[in-house]
């Protein structure tokens, strides 16, 4: 009984009025093609096969403000322990900040490393390499590859057989960096994006984190910070989508 139930199902399903003549292959680029699907199946909702069939085709359909949603958050904020600071009162980051931010979560991931520190923030920020602070470090001798080189002299190098998240959580002074970049910002009143010139200056702010140390090692100062901090808002229209 039950092998015949499913064979005259199959039948009248095969046979629906919804469904191509020629061919059952439903092809997953057109949308419209798949809501027809879907609303073919209705019918079959209410039994087993029929609910099996609706959860599977469900990922295929993406909800559009989902998707504008995520998008927006991602372009315009990076972790922050500012809690008790409304999200529409802290200015956004620069494209070239999250993208900066990218790369240092890819370059602790390169050297294996469980966090992304402040010197992994200045690595991402030299591997982006177009905005107004991987220009002055390059200007002043600190290059990507020095960087790396005295990260791996200070922190070592990780285990042969370890593998890093997908997402190196932040340290706690590479958190603090962040929340100083946003805080200078806000103080200043001044409009406009937090660059990475203001990622920069808050990496030299963590005085006994890795990043400063290894920016002390190479030559960078408080006269370089100084003369930086001059152009901290150069980098907004330069911005790029």
């Amino acid at each position: 009984m039950a092998a015949r139930a499913l064979s005259l199902l199959s039948t009248s399903t095969f046979h629906s009025p919804c469904l191509p003549k020629k061919s059952t292959t439903i092809s997953s680029s057109s949308s419209r093609s798949q809501n027809s699907f879907v609303s073919c199946l209705s019918p079959l909702s209410g039994s087993l096969f029929g609910e099996s069939i609706h959860q599977s085709l469900r990922p295929l359909i993406p909800s559009p403000k989902q998707g504008l949603f995520h998008s927006a958050m991602v372009l315009s904020m990076l972790p922050t322990a500012k809690h008790d600071i409304a999200p529409d009162k802290i200015a956004r980051w620069s494209a070239r900040s999250i993208k900066s931010f990218g790369m240092a979560e890819l370059e602790a991931r390169k050297l294996k490393y469980p966090n992304t520190g402040t010197e992994a923030l200045l690595m991402g920020i030299l591997v982006e390499g177009t905005s107004r602070a991987a220009r002055f470090l390059r200007e002043n001798g600190i290059t990507l590859f020095k960087v790396r080189e005295e990260t791996v002299k200070l922190l070592g190098k990780s285990d042969m057989y370890f593998f890093s998240p997908e997402h190196p959580p932040l340290t706690e002074p590479a958190q603090r960096a962040l929340d100083w970049a946003v805080d200078e910002k806000t103080k200043s009143g001044e409009g406009g994006e937090i660059t990475t010139t203001h990622m920069l200056l808050g990496i030299w702010s963590e005085k006994d984190s890795a990043g400063h140390k290894i920016l002390a090692s190479l030559g960078f100062d408080d006269v370089k910070a100084s003369e930086l901090a001059k152009s901290a808002n150069e980098e907004v229209s330069l911005s790029y989508r």
